[in-house]
């Protein structure tokens, strides 16, 4: 049996390693006596594939037959999409004979119509609920910052780094975010 991987930790806690993934899902591959012919790890938000390339990658690879069996630490790393776009990919990788299963959640294995599939329908509404959360948290931590009177983020209307440049935020930002004095560069100038 021709075995996949898949790792993916969040670029908002980029502290942890993805091999806290890989390696139980290697031991997890041959215990289940698998061959293991694709890693794909991503440093992305589930919540959405864009800038998940591992994912896209696996995706394709699913299309080409390449393996028969995808592991996952559990089904949030896979996606927090929802139960619609969750369950597209669940099928999508069904339809090429790739089957799914987790380490951590021993119910979750696609090759069973029954209780496996009322249960992914749970778990990724779980998912996406935690999406939200993180969302407000974040919100909820930039509101407070806010209020004590951070500035966050680009001003309003320089959307990219040549009018940022052009406008000299990027100079102001620079000697308000650290001392140090770097050069400017091109098209840079100096509001003073």
């Amino acid at each position: 049996m021709k075995v996949a991987l898949y790792g993916r930790v969040s670029k908002s806690d980029q502290s942890q390693d993805p091999q806290n993934q890989i390696v139980p899902l290697r031991n997890y591959a041959k215990a289940l006596e698998g061959e293991i012919v694709e890693e794909y790890v991503d440093l992305a938000s589930g919540s959405g594939t864009v800038d998940r390339e591992g994912f896209l990658r696996m995706l394709e690879d699913a299309d080409r037959h390449k393996f028969d069996l995808l592991l996952t630490r559990s089904l949030d790393r896979l996606s927090r999409e929802g139960i619609p776009n969750t369950l597209g990919y669940l099928e999508r990788l069904k339809r090429n004979g790739v089957a799914v299963k987790s380490l951590q959640e021993s119910w979750l294995d696609t090759r069973d119509d029954g209780l496996g599939q009322l249960l992914i329908a749970i778990f990724s509404w779980v998912a996406s609920q935690e999406r939200k959360r993180i969302i407000e948290r974040t919100n909820a931590g930039l509101d407070t910052a806010r209020a004590k009177g951070s500035k966050l983020g680009r001003p309003t209307g320089s959307k990219d780094k040549k009018r940022r440049i052009v406008s000299g935020y990027l100079k102001r930002w620079r000697k308000q975010s650290s001392p140090s004095s770097e050069p400017l560069l091109q098209g840079e100038f100096d509001p003073k």
